[in-house]
């Protein structure tokens, strides 16, 4: 059987005298309470649960490295981690954060933290970002809504292999932090129970949300609205803080506009559905966070869902980037009080050509080409238009044409020999052959790595989710799932997308 614990950059490659124990300092991260700073009206103290035990399943310690934590023993991570312990410099208590959403599309007034809280914040050593440590799973709350507050132990490998593998591939996503099974039995009713529970603490730029904003707007306290756009440009949106009044708003809306398109772009790049995009599932930093239903697309299905209940596909892979632009409007709404009505419908008109301008980004980045000298953005939309048309068309493995013509021509006696080669050598990719041409290897491709010498690539479908589940489920086997997260890490380190020390 594999070892029950998990961490991305191993500790046992660091000597004995790197670890501490309980009776020597924290290691020097760089704590905040920011978020106290809102007050009272923004969040509910609130008290974890008192788990019967406590297994460290999972630490990721290259995230651990760059927040300054990476040398807490196991003893240590468990006591801040399952028992929350506080994080000297920040929070005493954690904070269930209080907000309201659509979900799909139909509001609801009673959310909030139900099964998770605001435990610390603390800064990125590499460039001084705020960060959030939150849970899910950590216990009831005012807003639990009669649920147990619990999470499911598959539930949290999902969202670590989700979230590890999204990093790899480019995307702007909250990081799974830890996992820790915490010994109770649970009950659902979407698979076999009893089953295991766990906690997980993830790690992301906020919290805050575009369901934060609609609580004020059905509260009626506008004040408030205000006061959330001082503080979310005050902390994220470092550009615009000389800006005061309705122009700081609106540029605050404009470039929230800008990021969530990026996320919307990268997702579809990555060929993965969220599944659950409501707005309370929309942060103000435009970070992809809080995975349930997803999957990654076997093949280009503007119709393929994630969610088992989403009969309607309204959020379904193609339709993500509408989802994402009808919650936007959302914000708007909750910002006509700040903002002329005109200036918040200009900043929504930017969500397209935003979104085509991000998702050409991802693409180049993904296939790790540019254009030669002398080619424009002509040729980029071409290209763009060409790979897309043909993936959709083909129906050709999704990953697997990524993975071929990374580098664009000069992988093309690799893409030849591909599973998939078949597909390349019709009439429907010489588009693309010719839009390549236009394209050369960009600096970074690394075609050297001994990654890009397999057959076929790192994926993350279901078939293979459920598959890395299986033996822990039936033999607490983990060796299945600690592979796969050292596949990933070999991806991340191929494509260039492996969190980089503080130091780097």
């Amino acid at each position: 059987m594999g070892s029950p614990v998990r961490r991305l950059d191993v500790p046992s490659r660091l000597p004995d005298s790197s670890r501490r124990t309980g009776a020597e300092p924290l290691p020097p991260h760089q704590a905040s309470r920011r978020h106290a700073d809102l007050g009272p009206d923004f969040a509910d103290v609130v008290a974890p649960a008192a788990f019967p035990s406590a297994i460290l399943r999972y630490r990721n310690q290259a995230w651990a490295r760059r927040v300054g934590l990476d040398g807490l023993s196991d003893e240590d991570w468990i006591a801040h981690f399952a028992r929350f312990s506080p994080l000297p410099g920040s929070f005493e208590h954690p904070l269930a954060l209080r907000y309201h959403g659509h979900q799909f599309r139909s509001y609801n007034p009673d959310l909030g933290d139900g099964r998770g809280f605001l435990f610390a914040q603390l800064h990125d050593l590499r460039d001084g970002r705020l960060l959030d440590l939150g849970t899910k799973g950590s216990g009831t709350t005012p807003w639990s809504r009669g649920a147990d507050g619990r999470l499911t132990l598959k539930g949290g490998v999902r969202e670590v292999l989700a979230t590890a593998m999204l990093e790899a591939l480019g995307v702007e996503t909250s990081k799974s932090f830890s996992l820790i099974e915490t010994g109770e039995a649970l009950e659902r009713g979407d698979e076999p129970s009893p089953t295991r529970s766990a906690v997980l603490v993830r790690l992301s730029h906020s919290h805050l949300r575009i369901g934060t904003f609609q609580r004020f707007l059905f509260l009626e306290q506008p004040q408030n609205i205000a006061r959330l756009v001082d503080h979310v440009v005050e902390t994220y949106y470092p550009g615009i803080r000389a800006a005061d009044g309705a122009e700081r708003a609106a540029l605050f809306f404009e470039a929230m506009t800008a990021r969530v398109a990026r996320m919307g772009a990268q997702w579809m790049a990555a060929g993965f559905v969220h599944g659950v995009l409501n707005t309370d599932n929309i942060n103000v930093t435009g970070e992809s966070f809080d995975y349930g239903p997803w999957r990654f697309a076997p093949a280009h299905d503007p119709a393929f869902t994630a969610a088992y209940f989403d009969e309607w596909g309204l959020y379904s892979f193609g339709r993500q980037p509408e989802a994402l632009f009808w919650n936007l409007s959302r914000l708007a709404d909750c910002l006509l009080g700040l903002v002329p009505k005109e200036r918040l419908e200009a900043g929504l008109k930017t969500f397209g050509p935003a979104l085509q301008d991000a998702f050409a980004e991802a693409i180049l980045f993904r296939l790790g080409i540019t254009p030669v000298q002398g080619e424009g953005e002509g040729a980029v939309h071409r290209l763009v238009g060409a790979f897309w048309a043909f993936l959709e068309k083909s129906r050709a493995p999704f990953e697997q044409v990524f993975f071929d013509w990374r580098g664009g021509l000069a992988s093309e006696p690799r893409a030849a020999r591909s599973p998939a080669g078949e597909h390349y050598a019709g009439d429907a990719f010489r588009p693309v052959h010719a839009a390549l041409q236009a394209m050369r290897p960009s600096p970074t491709v690394n075609l050297d790595h001994p990654y890009f010498a397999r057959e076929e690539p790192c994926t993350m479908l279901i078939d293979e989710v459920e598959a890395l589940w299986a033996p822990i489920a039936e033999a607490d086997d983990w060796s299945a799932l600690h592979a796969k997260l050292a596949e990933i890490e070999a991806l991340a380190e191929a494509t260039g997308t492996r969190p980089l020390p503080p130091e780097a």
